[in-house]
C-alpha cells in the first residue's frame, strides 16, 4: 500500500499541507505549527510560495481561543511568530485536506486515524516521524530544486509510511510530547526544546536544506 497522493486547497495537487495535531490547540500544536513555519523560511524564504501550508488543530480543541501566553514565550525565544494565531477543534476536514499529519502523542495519533479518510499512512506522532525520516536516505528523494517541495515531501511521507513496521520506537514513551499547559515557563521551554529538536530533521527532509544557522 502507498500512502494517498496530497489533496492540497480544495483539492489542487500543488500543495503539500502539514496538519500538527495536540489536544487543545493552545500549547503543543501551536509551538509546533508556528516553529515549522518558521524553520521553513529560514529555509525556503517564503514556504507558500514553494506549496508548503502548516496549520494546527485540537482534538479536544478549544475553537477561537488564544495561544497559551507560555507558548509565545517559547516561541520568542526561537524567534518564531505568535501572531494572529486562534485555536481550532480538529474537523473531518482538515485531515482530509491534510499531506501529512504529525501529532503530539500516540493516543493523538490513534484519533486522526480514528477519524478514517485514510489518514493511518499519513498520520505519525512527530517524533515518530523524525526517527523514521533519519532513516532515509536523502538521495533516494526528489530534488526540490529541480522537481520541487511538493513533490519531494509527498515521497518522504510515503517512505516514512513504508519503514514505520520495521522501525521500531525504543520505548513507549520515546514518541511523546508531554503536555505542558498549566505548567511553570521552565517545562514550557524544555517542551520547546524537545520540539525544536524533533522539527528540524523533518524540515531538513521535507525541504532538503539544511538549517542555515
Amino acid at each position: 500500500m502507498t500512502a494517498p497522493e496530497g489533496r492540497g486547497i480544495a483539492g489542487q495537487y500543488d500543495t503539500f499541507r502539514i496538519l500538527h495535531v495536540s489536544t487543545g490547540n493552545v500549547c503543543r500544536s501551536p509551538i509546533t505549527e508556528r516553529l515549522t513555519r518558521h524553520a521553513l523560511v529560514d529555509r525556503l524564504g517564503d514556504p507558500l510560495s514553494r506549496g508548503v501550508i502548516v496549520e494546527s488543530a485540537g482534538t479536544w480543541g478549544h475553537e477561537g481561543a488564544p495561544m497559551e501566553a507560555n507558548a509565545e514565550v517559547v516561541l520568542a525565544d526561537f524567534g518564531a511568530d505568535a501572531t494572529g494565531f486562534v485555536g481550532r477543534e480538529l474537523l473531518d476536514e482538515h485531515v482530509i485536506r491534510a499531506d501529512l499529519v504529525l501529532t503530539a502523542t500516540r493516543d493523538h495519533r490513534a484519533q486522526v486515524i480514528s477519524m478514517g479518510h485514510s489518514a493511518g499512512l499519513r498520520t505519525f506522532t512527530l517524533k515518530e516521524f523524525t526517527r523514521l525520516v533519519r532513516a532515509i536516505d536523502p538521495a533516494t528523494l526528489p530534488d526540490a530544486r529541480e522537481e520541487g517541495v511538493v513533490e519531494r515531501a509527498r515521497t518522504l511521507v510515503r517512505a516514512a509510511a513504508a519503514l514505520r513496521g520495521w522501525l521500531l520506537a525504543p520505548t513507549a514513551e520515546a514518541d511523546e510530547v508531554y503536555d505542558p499547559y498549566g505548567a511553570p515557563i521552565t517545562f514550557f521551554r524544555s517542551i520547546g526544546d524537545e520540539i525544536n529538536q524533533a522539527l528540524d530533521p523533518v524540515v531538513t527532509a521535507l525541504t532538503g536544506v539544511r538549517d542555515p544557522h
